[in-house]
């Protein structure tokens, strides 16, 4: 049977299509636009969007097991539910979804919300299901190297409770070894809920000692200024969104993302090898960054 991969074409989506085509996996993969979809050989491509009933219904056709990708968006929520009923429809009921830590206790971030009220549906339909819950993702930060390399600032207000962040090289391969596992379980699993951390727990502090270690000079934390946050991105986003935006790095300042006991062990089990960490993030780009062009 055939797995459906949606938000296949993004940062997390696009490695675990490669995870599972590794595997062996017959993948299906939902697309807007399909040429941009440009996946290894055999990796089918199904022309639609989560919204678009009748190209969802097609691309479900033939397929056991979905892996739940749906970008934060004002119709966010109406696409994860959709979805999950249109696969409940078409016979699916093996479902990876991916959600966000503390899903249940950042209610008042709207991504939060609609995730945590996802998960209450996949439990409440008797899905046979994996919730994966990622922390905040390192390769976020790809997006505001030029401001530490060129500014010598790490301008994300991440807090001093600290946010265990993780690669999305880790989250894909999680996400592969459990898609497989429900694809081939001859019969139904309980629902299990995994939080998908890194190796280390990290505050704002820290993170800017990490940048001034690999690049040899000084980098100064920005600090916990939510407004000046938003106000950033507010520029070259939604201000919906980079509102929403604020309200998440409100709650990495007063609570942090913070692993339950456990939880790197777990993770470093399932992968059989270490988390990837920010300390090497951070080295890449640095040895990027010095290479002359």
């Amino acid at each position: 049977m055939t797995i459906l991969v949606t938000g296949a074409t993004g940062r997390v989506g696009r490695h675990v299509v490669q995870q599972l085509v590794k595997r062996g996996a017959d993948v299906r993969v939902l697309s807007r636009d399909p040429a941009k979809a440009d996946f290894q050989s055999g990796v089918k491509v199904a022309k639609g969007d989560l919204l678009d009933i009748d190209s969802l219904r097609a691309a479900f056709s033939g397929v056991n097991t979905l892996f739940l990708l749906n970008a934060v968006t004002g119709e966010e929520f109406t696409q994860a539910l959709i979805t999950l009923n249109i696969a409940r429809e078409s016979g699916v009921d093996r479902v990876v979804y991916l959600s966000v830590i503390n899903a249940d206790r950042f209610v008042n971030v709207p991504h939060f919300a609609v995730k945590f009220g996802a998960e209450r549906m996949i439990e409440q339909m008797g899905f046979n299901a994996t919730i994966l819950r990622p922390s905040y993702f390192i390769d976020n930060d790809l997006t505001i190297k030029e401001v530490i390399l060129n500014h010598g600032v790490y301008p994300m207000p991440i807090g001093s409770k600290g946010v265990a962040m993780v690669d999305t090289l880790d989250i894909a391969e999680i996400a592969a070894i459990e898609l497989i596992r429900r694809e081939q379980a001859p019969g139904k699993l309980p629902i299990e809920t995994i939080n998908l951390v890194g190796p280390d727990t990290l505050t704002g502090p820290d993170v800017a000692a990490i940048w001034s270690d690999v690049l040899g000079r000084p980098i100064a934390y920005g600090g916990d200024d939510p407004t000046g946050f938003e106000q950033n991105l507010a520029g070259f986003m939604p201000k919906w969104m980079a509102y929403e935006m604020r309200l998440m790095v409100e709650r990495f300042v007063s609570d942090g993302m913070i692993p339950e006991d456990g939880d790197v062990a777990r993770l470093t089990k399932m992968l059989g090898r270490p988390l990837h960490s920010y300390r090497s993030f951070a080295t890449r780009i640095a040895a990027s960054a010095a290479k002359p062009v």
